[in-house]
């Protein structure tokens, strides 16, 4: 680093490139040492060492020393564009042959460049690690728009106004990107603030700056940009951004935050829902089933193991920040599925969290009730996978269902995710017991980023003290994972190889197994039909497993009709197959096309008070015996109400 020192001193134009670029392979060097000594620990030591903490912290204070050092030269060393305004040096050189208009505006950058100089001569003697460290970062030049006014607070922090037009120099990913205005001024802005003007404004842009050159003066000829062309390229790099950058520039949502992923993947479709994972797999040569057989000597689904067979608990989120007062909080919930690091592997399971306003940083789940638990709050899961991938895991995603005070619109936000690796590097399954799980923001294809940016650019202090009250402070989700019980194993052992959802139901969807498996294993005249299946319940069964509500109903009815059952019936499979479609078509069947039912909206308060309302009150009980009495209205018939198809259910 002194070496660079002295050659930047007396560097010459034609080598600048050369020495950024060994500058910038410092930078990454030292980047690196850092980040490997922040790991060590004494135990590391292949011999005793005296006063090892204070080495440490000695030896981090000086890596973070030459840091400052090296970002000094970074931008000493930075290419002088021709529209970022001329020097100190350049200025006095040139002020005699300038009007007096640039003569007055190049005497102010000298002399704002002068102040700069001088304070960062002060600063340096007694640089406390003010700046986080900067990781691996990127060169990209590039012209970015500001979307709201940031206002610098520490030395090196570049202030801008809404709307100005910045050059990207350096993109640091910590977040806080290295920019220049177009006076000259560098610093960094965080990136949450900028938008990225399009390629065909960045062109524009350049030919207006380039009147020197012949070749640009011929495109200007032709092109002939008017003098607003950079406000429309402002204004249009504005519009196209989406709700998530307008919130988090605003302040109204910290900057961890993002789009919610697996609520963009239910969206799409039933791909990503349980009443396609629920449907019977076909093999590869689509002949048979892969996952559904019967034994032939009990008549019964054959139980099929798979890799993860396991149960968990939600306990609770803590110090997760609570979105700004321009949101209402429409629902607080954790999102579910199986991950490989990759792609989601499962359907995607929500339980919905409830919420204190003493404690608004703390998410629990499963609260106490008198009555049945609804399946939207119980935080006790089933997971079955069985993907080899050595990597499988189940990825928490915490989100919030909001809308926007001022304007009404509604979005899904994440909160921040979790992983939970399920395997060793041995291929052993991890031990089932409570973990403390770390909440990151972003997305899990971003990396580990910071949900409220509460990490700064100093540097983390290393005692243990310290450490242990920082780790308070930290996000995290707690959960408790367990191996079933051996009647609850019986049971997922009968639903497919892959399949996530609340533990309270795995008995209905088990009879639901044992139902389709007899329609299309033991009742088609050959295995080679195709034609539909008369079945109201294993054609509709499916749509109501979505329905959260309507699989409350269907509990508690079955709950009142299995207690007046014998013991020995309740171990009989054909009177328990009876029971699973009379209670479903008494209790279920009329309510799902029900023309009183309004159409399931998530979140939504008078949608789901509305339906409730519906399912829980007497006078409106709709029973097999009434729906067809002229009190109550009806969907249009369709044929798919009373049929199964499998040749649009069953999948690969």
């Amino acid at each position: 680093v002194d070496t660079l020192a002295l050659d930047v001193n007396r560097l010459d134009v034609s080598e600048r490139s050369e020495t950024l670029q060994r500058c910038t392979d410092l930078q990454n060097t030292v980047a690196e040492t850092l980040k490997r000594l922040r790991t060590l620990t004494k135990a590391d030591e292949s011999a005793p060492i005296g006063n090892y903490d204070q080495r440490k912290r000695d030896e981090e204070e000086r890596l973070r020393t030459l840091q400052d050092r090296l970002r000094t030269l970074a931008l000493q060393l930075q290419p002088q564009d021709k529209d970022a305004g001329p020097s100190s040096t350049e200025a006095e050189e040139d002020s005699s042959e300038e009007v007096s208009e640039e003569e007055d505006e190049s005497q102010e950058d000298e002399d704002a460049a002068e102040d700069d100089d001088e304070v960062n001569d002060e600063d340096a003697a007694n640089d406390e690690a003010d700046h986080h460290m900067m990781s691996t970062t990127q060169k990209a030049a590039g012209s970015y728009v500001a979307l709201s006014a940031f206002t610098g607070e520490e030395e090196g922090d570049l202030t801008v106004q809404k709307g100005a037009v910045l050059k990207i120099l350096q993109k640091n990913e910590d977040g806080w990107w290295l920019a220049q205005d177009s006076k000259g001024n560098k610093g960094l802005v965080p990136r949450n603030y900028l938008k990225m003007t399009s390629t065909r404004d960045q062109e524009s842009e350049d030919e207006g700056d380039s009147d020197e050159e012949p070749e640009a003066e011929n495109e200007l000829v032709k092109d002939k940009p008017s003098a607003s062309s950079n406000w429309d390229s402002i204004r249009k790099a504005i519009t196209q951004i989406d709700a998530t950058d307008v919130l988090s520039a605003m302040g109204a949502i910290p900057p961890g935050f993002r789009p919610s992923t697996l609520s963009k993947l239910l969206e799409e479709g039933a791909s990503y829902r349980a009443s396609h994972y629920i449907q019977p797999k076909l093999s590869q040569s689509e002949l048979c089933f892969r996952d559904l057989q019967l034994d032939p000597d009990t008549g019964k689904v054959r139980a099929r193991s798979s890799r993860v067979c396991l149960t968990l608990t939600l306990w609770s989120c803590r110090m997760i920040p609570p979105p700004g007062v321009g949101l209402q909080v429409l629902s607080r919930h954790v999102r579910l599925c199986t991950f490989n690091g990759t792609q989601v592997l499962s359907n995607i399971h929500t339980v919905r969290a409830t919420y204190n306003p003493s404690s608004p940083k703390t998410w629990s789940f499963s609260p106490r009730m008198s009555s049945l638990l609804p399946c939207l709050l119980d935080g006790d899961c089933f997971v079955r996978c069985d993907s080899d991938s050595p990597d499988l895991g189940i990825l928490f995603e915490l989100g919030i269902t909001y809308i926007r005070n001022s304007t009404g619109e509604r979005g899904d936000l994440s909160c921040g995710w979790a992983f939970l690796k399920l395997f060793d590097e041995n291929g052993a399954l991890i031990p089932l017991r409570t973990q403390e799980l770390a909440v990151h923001g972003g997305t899990p294809y971003e990396g580990k980023a910071d949900i409220d940016g509460t990490s700064t650019k100093r540097g983390t202090s290393s005692g243990v003290l310290q450490q242990m009250l920082m780790s308070r402070k930290l996000p995290k989700l707690i959960v408790k994972l367990r191996s079933p019980n051996t009647r609850t194993r019986e049971r997922l052992s009968l639903l497919p190889d892959t399949i996530i959802g609340c533990l309270s139901t795995v008995q209905l969807l088990a009879l639901y197994r044992q139902l389709i498996a007899d329609a299309l294993l033991l009742d088609r005249v050959t295995m080679q039909n195709a034609d539909l299946i008369c079945s109201a319940v294993l054609g509709t069964f499916p749509e109501a497993l979505d329905q959260p509500d309507l699989m409350d109903a269907f509990k508690k009815s079955w709950v009142e009709s299995e207690t007046n059952l014998k013991r020995s019936d309740k171990k009989d499979t054909a009177v328990m197959k009876k029971l699973f479609e009379s209670v479903y078509m008494s209790s279920v069947f009329p309510l799902l096309y029900s023309a009183e039912m309004p159409a399931p909206l998530w979140a939504d308060e008078n949608t789901e008070t509305r339906r409730a309302h519906l399912i829980y009150s007497p006078v409106h009980n709709i029973t097999k015996e009434s729906m067809l009495s002229p009190e109550h209205s009806h969907q249009a018939f369709d044929i798919s109400q009373v049929t199964y198809d499998l040749l649009s259910s069953a999948w690969q």
